[in-house]
């Protein structure tokens, strides 16, 4: 098979993943009056009205937080705050502003050079998608019978004592389950793929992916999304190895929990929150230390082509899972490190709404609270600014978006990699111990002998002496980058 093909854009791109009924809400947009307070505990069901014209209003502080892509949580029509229960995929949902807030959103991010990523629940609908309530109302006599695997009547879609009689995800009856083998049900869908393709999106993730187990309609997606926009972004949800999914004829990558895990388990030096860790697929993570981390990260990397790793989606946490810093036990220390680390790695980094200014939540509901515009004392500005510092650098260094890694060592508290890309190279070194490091470096063939690299804030040199920066010292908790001029 050829190499995979996969945007170039992506390399380039740090992503902001929006959950839009909790980012920002716009007076432009009428809403219901039933709304929970902003700012309120989060709930399973309340809504507390964001919309995408006031993720518009907030480019601004998108754009500086350094981020130039924008991956949305589903805005189709529905009957639920997070949108995964969709009724109608052919209409961005009235409360987050309808297709009008859609169209505004992609002419202002297109306009700042911003992409835009939205998410595709083509696995299962809902109870109010038309074609199942027409199962709901007609029985055995729908016209859309087999557009689900309904198994007998009458349907039970709401008795919760009692198993839905048709396939559900996870057996949850809110969530009828395609039946993807009916070619309508297939021209459907990849009619609305295409659809928002053409209405300007960048791309589409797409929820729980693995679990249509059709590797000709992925496929067909791919070339009908591609066909319409070339540099289309097409990222599965998938949380196990998917080299099966990611050889260049279906998808061009995947969110990347194998990442996340292993950041987790060494940044925190395995110092987590068990009970939440165990509600995700995250768990278990693999060993605490240097030298697992580096077999986590070199693994990874062999699992797929360098087109692949290139525009992987580096997380750090998501909607899906709690928090990193509240995983972390509220180690603000290990969400820095693990930036650093997400900010110099191959692929496209990912930053969860709100994470960057210290908002912390364990599992759904509390990982999706309101962003608080209106109290800025409860902002990290420290934080901000740290993760600005960081994404800044991800954009002045092409060879952290293109360059080779190499892991350079890897022992106890203290790993470090480089990255290279022609004249150019950046070594990052980490101590994640809580006491100052001190080592003889080797940077093997990554840069000469009297080669002087300069940490890029403070100007401070080191010169290559006989393959090692000598004596680089490295407090506890800290990370450290050199680079060439």
């Amino acid at each position: 098979m050829e190499r995979p093909d996969t945007p170039e854009w992506v390399r380039d791109a740090v992503f902001y993943q929006i959950f839009p009924d909790r980012f920002a809400r716009s007076l432009s947009v009428p809403k219901p009056q039933n709304l929970d307070e902003w700012g309120t505990a989060p709930t399973y069901n309340g809504y507390q009205g964001g919309d995408l014209a006031g993720v518009a209003e907030h480019l601004d502080y998108i754009q500086e937080l350094g981020a130039n892509a924008v991956y949305f949580t589903p805005v189709f029509q529905s009957a639920s705050n997070h949108r995964y229960h969709t009724h109608d995929y052919e209409k961005v949902d009235p409360m987050l502003g309808g297709d009008a807030a859609l169209r505004r959103l992609l002419d202002a991010a297109h306009a700042r050079g911003m992409r835009v990523v939205l998410d595709g629940v083509f696995n299962h609908a809902s109870r109010g998608f038309f074609q199942f309530h027409d199962i709901l109302e007609n029985g055995p006599d729908s016209a859309y019978l087999d557009w689900f695997k309904v198994s007998g009547f009458p349907v039970n879609a709401y008795h919760l004592d009692v198993a839905p009689n048709y396939e559900a995800w996870w057996n949850l009856p809110a969530l009828p389950k395609f039946n993807i083998r009916n070619p309508e049900v297939r021209e459907y869908l990849l009619n609305v793929a295409v659809r928002w393709i053409d209405f300007g999106i960048d791309g589409w993730r797409l929820d729980v992916a693995n679990e249509i187990d059709d590797d000709e309609f992925w496929r067909e997606f791919r070339r009908r999304v591609r066909a319409a926009n070339p540099e289309a972004y097409i990222v599965g949800e998938v949380w196990t190895d998917s080299q099966h999914w990611l050889r260049g004829d279906m998808w061009d990558a995947v969110m990347n929990y194998h990442f996340t895990r292993a950041c987790l388990a060494f940044f925190s030096r395995g110092e987590v929150e068990m009970a939440e860790l165990q509600k995700t697929s995250l768990h278990p993570t693999p060993e605490p230390g240097a030298e697992s981390f580096a077999r986590s990260i070199e693994r990874l990397l062999s699992l797929y082509a360098p087109e692949t790793n290139a525009v992987m989606l580096n997380l750090l946490g998501s909607h899906d899972t709690a928090r990193f810093v509240s995983l972390a036990k509220g180690d603000f220390s290990a969400l820095r490190l693990a930036t650093l680390f997400q900010m110099t790695y191959p692929g496209a980094p990912s930053i969860y709404y709100g994470d960057e200014i210290g908002m912390q939540g364990a599992h759904d509901p509390a990982n999706r609270g309101a962003f608080p515009w209106h109290d800025r004392s409860a902002w990290d500005l420290d934080l901000l600014h740290e993760i600005q510092r960081l994404t800044a650098l991800r954009h002045a260094r092409p060879a952290l978006r293109r360059g080779s890694f190499r892991v350079l060592h890897a022992i106890g508290d203290v790993f470090a990699h480089a990255r290279k890309l022609g004249d150019e190279v950046v070594l990052v070194a980490f101590n994640a111990g809580d006491s100052t490091q001190r080592l003889d470096l080797p940077v093997h063939d990554q840069a000469a002998d009297g080669a002087e690299l300069a940490d890029p804030w403070s100007h401070q040199k080191v010169r290559v002496d006989a393959g090692c920066i000598r004596g680089l010292e490295l407090p506890p908790r800290s990370g450290k980058v050199l680079a060439s001029s």
